[in-house]
C-alpha cells in the first residue's frame, strides 16, 4: 500500500502522503466489492479523480484526502457524520468540509438541465462551502467523460448534457482551460462522431503543415524584433476540434474558412507604462504588417478603446506568401495578466453568462489555484449567499432569497398555494409555515381549504412575489367586509333618517384615527365600530351645525340692517338706487364680474358681506338663486336718465365657420361703433368644423352693444353671437 500511494502522489511530503493514506485506508475498506460498470473495482474511480486534481490541477493532498473520503460515503458504507468516534472526526476541518460539499453536490439530480444550467451551476457553487469543493467536482466529471463507454446508454446521454450545460461553463469561469476544451472534445466525440472525426483528421493531415508555417512566420519576425530590442515571448496553439466546429456552424464556414485554427500571440515583457506599452504593441504590429499582407475587415484593436471589462490586445489577421491566414494577438504581460487573472479574465467576455457578486468569488478561488503558496484556501470568500436553493419532492429545483420562509416557498410554487399553505414537511420533518429554509432543502407544502392570509403574515415572508400577493388578498378581504359594512349603516342610517355626507365621514374618520374608508366601513362589520356611535357623531354635528346657522343668520341680519341704515341718506324714497356711470368706481356700487352690465340693462342690485353693492343683469345666471335666497338683500336700482360719458366691458362668444377672413371682418365692425377691443381669443374646434371666438369690448351703452351684436350677426360665415 506504502508503495502505492507513493506512486501516485510523489509530490506530496511525508504528512501529505499519511493523509491520503489514511483517507485512502478509508475507502478502500468502504469500497470493498464495489465495481464500475464495465466490471473494474470501484476505486479505480476516486484514484482517477485524486490523479487529475493533484497531477493536473495541482491541488493539495487535503483534496485527494477529500476525494476518497466523498467517495467512501457515497458509495460505501462509511457514516456522514463527523461526531466523536466517527470515521470523519478524524481528518482535519478542511477536509471534512469539502468532503459535506461534495456529498451535497451528489445529491443534484436534475429535472430539467438544459432549463435550468445557470440554476443549478449557482447550486453547484452554493455548496462549496471550500472553494475547491467545485474544483474537485469538475475533476470528477472529466474521469467520468473519460470513462464514458462503461456507462449504459441512457446514462451516458444525461452525463453528455450535464456535463455542457454545468460543468463545462464552470471549468471556463475557473480559468481550467485545457480541462474545458478536453470536455469539450469529448462531448462533440460522442453527439457527432461523423464531424468530429472530419475535424480532428484534417488537423492530424495539416499538422506539418502548421509547423512549417509557424517556423516560417516566426524565423523573419523573430530577427527584426530581437535587432529592435525588443523582449518577448510566444503562446502559439492549435484550436480544439469543438472550438472549430461551433465557429464552423456559427459563421457557416467549412473548416478551411476558419482562420484562427492556428494561432501565435505575442506577449512582450515591458514595464507596465501605459505609453510605453501602447508604443511596443504598434511597434510589433508594424513589423507583422510590413512582413505579411493583412486583412484589414478583421484588426480589433482593443488598445486604443479597452473593451468595457478592461481587456486590452490587438488581434490582427495576416496571409503569409503561401495563401494561408494566420491570427495574431499582440499584447505586454501586463495585459496579458489582466487578461488572464483581472477582471478581463478570458470567461468574462466570451458569451459566458456571469453575474457579478459569482464572478467575484470564481476570479478569486482561481487565483488560489494559480498562486498556492500565497494563501489559505479558508480566506477565501464564501461563494454568494443571496440565494437559496430548495427543491420540491419531484426534485424541481427553486431559488429563493435568503432568509426565505415556507410561506414564501408556498407563494414561489403557485399563489393559489401560498394563501392556503398552513405549514409544510421540510425533509420529511412537519414545521409551520415561519420556518426558515436553507439551500438543499426538500419542501412539501400542506394546505388547508380555510386558511386565509392575515396581517401577521407579512412580518416574516421575504419575498416580494409573497409580499405582494398576500397585500392583495388582504385588500380583497378587506374590500368584501367593507362592502357589508357599508351596507349595514347604510340602511340604519336611512331608518334613522340621517345623512352621512363625504366630508362628515372624513371627519368622522379623523377622530377615530382610521386613514381609509375600507377599513373604517370593515371595522363596521367586523363590530369593531358600533353603528350607534357613528349617529350619535352625526347628531352632534347636526346640532352643532345647526347653531351655527342659526348665529350666522343673526349677525347677516345685522350687517344688512347696518347697512339699510348707512345707504337710507342716498336712496330715493321709493327704496331704488340710481346709477351713474361716472360713480362706477366709487366705493357705494360695483358692476358684478358674473354678468358685466351695461348702461341700459335690465339690473339689480346686491348687497354684499364686504364689496358694498353689486350690480347684477336681471339675466345674470345667478340671479334666480341671489333673489329666492337673499330677498332681504336685494336692493332695486335703475340708471340714471342719460349715460355721463363712462364705459362698461361686456363679453361676446361668436361661433363663425373656419373662414380667416371672418376675424378681420368682426373687428371691423367692433371698430366702426363707440366700441373698442379689450380682449380678443379664438379657438378652433375640429370637431365641428367652427371656430369659437370670445372677445371683450367695451361700451358706452348697451344700445350700442346691440349695435355690434346685430352687425355681426349678418357676417357670412357667422353662426351665432351671444352676449356672456
Amino acid at each position: 500500500m506504502e508503495d502505492r500511494i507513493q506512486r501516485l502522489f510523489p509530490q506530496f511530503d511525508g504528512a501529505g502522503q499519511a493523509l491520503v493514506r489514511k483517507a485512502y485506508d478509508v475507502a478502500l475498506a468502504a469500497l470493498e466489492g464495489k465495481t464500475r460498470e464495465n466490471g473494474h473495482p470501484f476505486m479505480e474511480h476516486p484514484e482517477n479523480v485524486a490523479l487529475i486534481a493533484t497531477d493536473e490541477i495541482g491541488l493539495p493532498a487535503e483534496c485527494a484526502a477529500a476525494v476518497f473520503l466523498h467517495e467512501a460515503i457515497r458509495m460505501g458504507s462509511c457514516h456522514p457524520e463527523r461526531s466523536e468516534g466517527s470515521v470523519l472526526a478524524s481528518f482535519p476541518v478542511d477536509v471534512v468540509k469539502m468532503v459535506e460539499g461534495l456529498n451535497k453536490i451528489s445529491t443534484i439530480k436534475p429535472k430539467d438541465t438544459r432549463l435550468e444550467a445557470e440554476n443549478y451551476k449557482k447550486l453547484i457553487v452554493q455548496y462549496s462551502a471550500d472553494p475547491r469543493v467545485t474544483v474537485l467536482k469538475i475533476a470528477d466529471r472529466l474521469e467520468v467523460m473519460r470513462n464514458l463507454d462503461v456507462f449504459p446508454k441512457s446514462s451516458r446521454d444525461n452525463k453528455i448534457l450535464e456535463t455542457l450545460m454545468l460543468y463545462i461553463p464552470l471549468a471556463h469561469q475557473l480559468g481550467l482551460y485545457n480541462i474545458k476544451r478536453e470536455m469539450e472534445d469529448i462531448y462533440f466525440r460522442y453527439t457527432d462522431p461523423v464531424e468530429y472525426r472530419a475535424i480532428t483528421n484534417k488537423l492530424k493531415a495539416t499538422e506539418r503543415d502548421r509547423e512549417r508555417l509557424m517556423m516560417e512566420f516566426i524565423q523573419p519576425l523573430k530577427k527584426e524584433l530581437s535587432d529592435e530590442g525588443i523582449k518577448y515571448k510566444l503562446k502559439i496553439r492549435t484550436k480544439a476540434a469543438y472550438s472549430i466546429w461551433t465557429k464552423m456552424r456559427k459563421q457557416k464556414v467549412p473548416f478551411e474558412g476558419v482562420f484562427d485554427v492556428f494561432a501565435i500571440r505575442f506577449i512582450i515583457d515591458c514595464e507596465p507604462d501605459p505609453k510605453v506599452e501602447k508604443d511596443l504593441c504598434w511597434k510589433v504590429f508594424s513589423y507583422v504588417t510590413k512582413e505579411y499582407e493583412q486583412d484589414t475587415g478583421r484588426l480589433r484593436d482593443w488598445i486604443t478603446n479597452p473593451k468595457p471589462n478592461g481587456y486590452e490586445s490587438l488581434h490582427i489577421t495576416v496571409k503569409n506568401r503561401r495563401g494561408a491566414y494566420i491570427e495574431v494577438q499582440i499584447r505586454t504581460r501586463r495585459m496579458d495578466e489582466e487578461a488572464e487573472n483581472g477582471q478581463a479574465a478570458h470567461w468574462s467576455y466570451k458569451g459566458v453568462r456571469h453575474e457579478a457578486q459569482m464572478d467575484k468569488w470564481l476570479t478569486s478561488v482561481r487565483y488560489a489555484l494559480e498562486h498556492p503558496s500565497e494563501g489559505n484556501p479558508e480566506d477565501l470568500p464564501e461563494p454568494p449567499s443571496k440565494e437559496i436553493f430548495v427543491f420540491t419532492p419531484t426534485g424541481e429545483l427553486r431559488i429563493l432569497s435568503a432568509g426565505a420562509t415556507v410561506l414564501d416557498f408556498a407563494f414561489n410554487i403557485h399563489t393559489g398555494l401560498g394563501v392556503r399553505c398552513t405549514g409544510a414537511k421540510v425533509n420529511g420533518k412537519a414545521v409551520s409555515i415561519r420556518e426558515r429554509l436553507k439551500t438543499g432543502d426538500v419542501v412539501e407544502i400542506m394546505s388547508g381549504k380555510n386558511q386565509k392570509p392575515s396581517t401577521d403574515w407579512l412580518n416574516f415572508v421575504v419575498t416580494s412575489k409573497a409580499r405582494s400577493r398576500i397585500k392583495k388578498e388582504l385588500d380583497e378581504e378587506e374590500y368584501k367586509k367593507a362592502a357589508a359594512g357599508r351596507e349595514l349603516l347604510g340602511r340604519r342610517l336611512k331608518n334613522w333618517k340621517l345623512e352621512f355626507p363625504d366630508d362628515m365621514i372624513a371627519e368622522y374618520l379623523k377622530k377615530i384615527k382610521y386613514t381609509t374608508q375600507n377599513s373604517f366601513y370593515a371595522a363596521i362589520a367586523d363590530s369593531v365600530i358600533d353603528v350607534n356611535d357613528v349617529k350619535n357623531f352625526i347628531q352632534e354635528h347636526d346640532k352643532i351645525a345647526a347653531l351655527a346657522v342659526d348665529a350666522a343668520k343673526e349677525a347677516e341680519a345685522a350687517r344688512i340692517n347696518t347697512r339699510s341704515e348707512e345707504w337710507e341718506g342716498r336712496q330715493a324714497s321709493d327704496d331704488i338706487l340710481v346709477l351713474n356711470a361716472k360713480d362706477l368706481k366709487g366705493l357705494d356700487y360695483k358692476m358684478a364680474k358674473c354678468c358685466h352690465p351695461v348702461f341700459g340693462d335690465d339690473v339689480f342690485g346686491f348687497v354684499t358681506r364686504t364689496e358694498g353693492i353689486k350690480i347684477h343683469r336681471i339675466s345674470c345666471p345667478n340671479a334666480s338663486r341671489l333673489i329666492s335666497t337673499y330677498p332681504y338683500r336685494i336692493q332695486k336700482v335703475r340708471w340714471a336718465d342719460t349715460p355721463s360719458g363712462g364705459s362698461f366691458q361686456g363679453t361676446l362668444k361668436v361661433v363663425t365657420g373656419i373662414e380667416p377672413s371672418v376675424i378681420g371682418r368682426i373687428t371691423e365692425v367692433v371698430g366702426s361703433f363707440k366700441a373698442s377691443l379689450r380682449s380678443f381669443n379664438v379657438s378652433e374646434n375640429g370637431r365641428n368644423g367652427t371656430y369659437e371666438i370670445t372677445m371683450r369690448i367695451s361700451v358706452p351703452s348697451n344700445m350700442e352693444l346691440d349695435k355690434v351684436i346685430s352687425q355681426i350677426k349678418n357676417l357670412r360665415h357667422v353662426v351665432k353671437v351671444s352676449r356672456v
